[in-house]
């Protein structure tokens, strides 16, 4: 692998010697006492980090500027808006090889550096996996294993934890509690026996001390419908003015935060938290210096996190109980009748608004949208409305801004009666409605998001917002979603978090794609300044594996023919013992195979769409354990994060060259807009990306040193296409093999 380097723009600096002598000492020392050899890849990630975070702070003492070795890191298309050149926080981006050993190296390079700076190291992985071996394995290796000294943290958000209160009000509920609970049919709980055993255990629990509070700490895993009555949002948290506060577990997780100097979170949280304005669940992004683990995944979880969608039935419906639930604020003398007066005018305007907005889209639907069964989608070209579907928008906006606004007036009521009142009843029974109201300010609030979203004219210097529309119909209701998403992380991303942090290590396995790193740059909206670094894997690729191509005469476009191939070559690819890993692009495909298979290949699969993830790498290492024959079929989400080392895989067979849904309606405006630009989107998004989701999904065989096997793909474009050949050259160096399989 070609290692990339761009310094960007910033002044070289080195570290103040007493930190570089800490982090050198501490390598040593953990080399030592874990009786390992040094790693040049390892050492190299660890010095290029400290070098390029140096910049912070005292901790900078500026030398002379080295020269550095370029990498094509500058993306194709000019427009994407990128950090002001002033930004002062350090970005670097290190594409490390498996078997680097990067958590490790980006633990010693960062620690002692925050620690001189006071700022905190706050660790973002994108899996759990992944967030367990780092506090459970790695951290505790580097604390044993050295003279380093930190505390750490693990940071969950609030619906990880038991809210008191919810709890208290479950177990001993009244009158007006039951009749706002069954009116709102989203918090109602039928508590049944074994329900309150579970809950009066767990308030006994927390009595006795011998439970945190922490959902994944109870002595058995709890089930979502268990789970869910007992959480609350920050929507709906009273803070302070809890009757509870003093002994919230959530609380006194998040004192622990401010006191740790590592916390080990995810990419949600960290997103959460800066779409909250930062600060909120986590430290102020200012004091934070973060480490995304698997940032690969940082564009896509940035754009979930700044969508919105509304489902216009449902909206409907909520209103309706929404009423009465006003109505029985009213009753309880927590609101004044000027309120209720207000939310019965509002209601009278977004219902017919509603209706005519969903009377507007119907012809689309009909004429346009592409029907499959019941369910028919339509995504707006470019994300551009017509006029009068924007316009009507806007006045849905206003309504719904004033109805969370209605809300917001409601939750300062109730938390003045908290405030004020010398009646226990009185209070507690605010404090139960107080939730409500909180989620109902949410629901609005995101509600107006939407309407925002469909009612404004993107600007076309810029990426514009998807918009689309899906229409369901089954035997009980027909409804229709609404939704909008950025297309691209750049905006949000180098607004809220690179601009405000004091710096930043993204970091993966894989992060570039055909030599370079311009579809990250692009979704990420890196700052110009970012440096970029590759480091290749310390594996034999050559000698431990092989790249299989069969000679097969037809395209993965031809389906038929392309399954009917795959089917005939199975039984002579996977000789006995099998312990293979079979990765599809499309689901039926997948389950066409199956189906075709011989019944003894059938009897040896497990598939995705049977077990949970966990469940079939489970059941997989213990047929192989036994000696059986094992062949895993998934889809996308096993060319990631499956870790199979040794004889649990010897190979790994690709259907086809993983090229993206043509039909996502994110992918399709993003693609429409890098066209209006000048530039090919087959080449600049398409390519690039399925050349990065091959790199992945081919990794899934070498997991460590020892490792040795053979990759198929089921796909002669990477030999008969041109992009085919680009994406071939941007995979480790692999032999290279082209077969025939008889009868196939």
């Amino acid at each position: 692998m070609t290692r990339l380097r761009n310094a960007g723009t910033r002044t070289s600096c080195m570290l103040a010697d007493d930190i570089k002598d800490l982090i050198q000492e501490s390598y040593r020392q953990l080399l030592k006492s874990r009786g390992l050899t040094p790693r040049y890849g390892q050492r190299l990630m660890i010095a290029e980090i400290a070098k390029q975070l140096a910049v912070i702070g005292g901790a900078r003492v500026p030398t002379k500027e080295q020269p550095t070795a370029q990498a094509s890191a500058n993306g194709p298309v000019s427009q994407v808006v990128q950090a002001a050149e002033s930004l002062k926080a350090p970005v670097c981006v290190i594409e490390a090889g498996t078997g680097t050993g990067k958590t490790l190296a980006y633990l010693l390079a960062t620690i002692p550096l925050a620690q001189a700076l006071n700022l905190k190291v706050v660790i973002a992985t994108a899996t759990v996996a992944l967030q367990e071996q780092v506090i459970l394995k790695d951290i505790p290796e580097l604390l044993n294993g050295s003279e380093l000294d930190f505390s750490v943290a693990l940071a969950k958000g609030r619906g990880r934890y038991v809210c008191l209160s919810k709890l208290d009000a479950l177990l001993e509920p009244n009158d007006s509690l039951q009749a706002m609970l069954d009116l709102y049919g989203e918090e109602s709980v039928d508590l049944g026996e074994s329900d309150a055993r579970l809950y009066q255990g767990m308030l006994d629990a927390l009595s006795e001390g011998s439970w945190d509070g922490d959902r994944d700490s109870w002595n058995r895993p709890i089930a979502e419908q268990e789970w869910r009555p007992l959480t609350v949002d920050n929507a709906s948290c009273l803070g302070a003015r809890c009757s509870n506060f003093r002994q919230c577990v959530f609380f006194k997780a998040r004192e622990s935060l401010d006191q740790s100097d590592v916390i080990v979170s995810n990419h949600d949280l960290v997103l959460s938290d800066i779409a909250l304005g930062g600060g909120v669940i986590l430290p102020e992004p200012a004091r934070c210096l973060y480490i995304f683990d698997e940032a690969h995944h940082l564009p896509i979880k940035s754009n979930n996190h700044f969508a919105a969608n509304i489902r216009i039935r449902s909206t409907r419906a909520w209103l309706e109980r929404t009423g009465d639930l006003i109505a029985q604020l009213l009753a309880e003398d927590f609101i004044p009748v000027d309120s209720q007066s207000s939310f019965d005018k509002l209601q009278s305007i977004l219902q017919p608004r509603l209706e005519e907005y969903w009377q507007m889209l119907q012809p689309i639907f009909l004429n346009e949208g592409e029907i499959h069964d019941k369910r028919s989608r339509y995504t707006f070209p470019h994300g551009i409305l017509p006029p009068e579907i924007r316009d009507a928008a806007g006045n849905l906006f206003s309504a719904f801004s004033q109805l969370a606004g209605l809300f917001a007036n409601i939750a300062e009521e109730l938390k003045i009666e908290l405030e004020e009142t010398s009646d226990l009843s009185r209070k507690e029974l605010a404090e139960q409605f107080y939730p409500v109201i909180g989620g109902a300010q949410r629901r609005a609030e995101g509600s107006a998001s939407l309407w925002l979203a469909y009612s404004q004219e993107d600007d076309l210097t810029k990426p514009p917002i998807a918009r689309w529309m899906t229409y369901q119909e089954d035997d009980t209701q027909i409804e229709t979603t609404l939704s909008a998403s950025p297309v691209l992380a750049a905006d949000n991303l180098s607004e809220k978090l690179w601009e405000q942090c004091a710096g930043a290590v993204l970091t993966s396995a894989t992060l570039s794609s055909l030599g370079n790193f311009n579809l990250l740059k692009l979704k990420a909206g890196l700052p110009e300044s970012t440096f970029f670094l590759s480091i290749p894997s310390p594996f034999d690729f050559g000698g431990a594996a092989s790249l299989t191509v069969p000679n097969m005469g037809c395209e993965p476009s031809d389906t038929e023919s392309h399954t009917a191939f795959i089917v005939a070559a199975l039984p002579h690819l996977l000789p006995e013992p099998v312990a293979a890993l079979m990765l599809f692009s499309s689901r039926r495909q997948m389950v066409d195979v199956i189906e075709r298979l011989p019944e003894d290949f059938q009897n040896m699969v497990l598939c995705q769409d049977d077990y949970q993830k966990a469940q079939i790498l489970k059941y997989h290492r213990q047929r192989v354990d036994q000696g059986l024959n094992s062949l895993i079929f998934g889809l996308a989400s096993f060319a990631e994060g499956v870790d199979l080392p040794g004889r649990y895989c010897e190979h790994v067979l690709i259907a086809k060259i993983p090229f993206a849904v043509p039909d996502d309606p994110i992918e399709m405006t993003l693609s429409a807009w890098i066209e209006q630009q000048g530039q090919n989107p087959f080449m600049t998004l398409a390519v690039p990306d399925a050349a990065f989701r091959l790199v992945q999904a081919s990794g899934r065989l070498l997991r460590s040193e020892t490792d040795f096997g053979r990759i198929t793909l089921f796909d002669e474009r990477v030999f008969t296409k041109r992009y085919g050949k680009q994406i071939l050259a941007s995979l480790p160096p692999y032999r290279q093999e082209r077969i025939e399989i008889p009868d196939a």
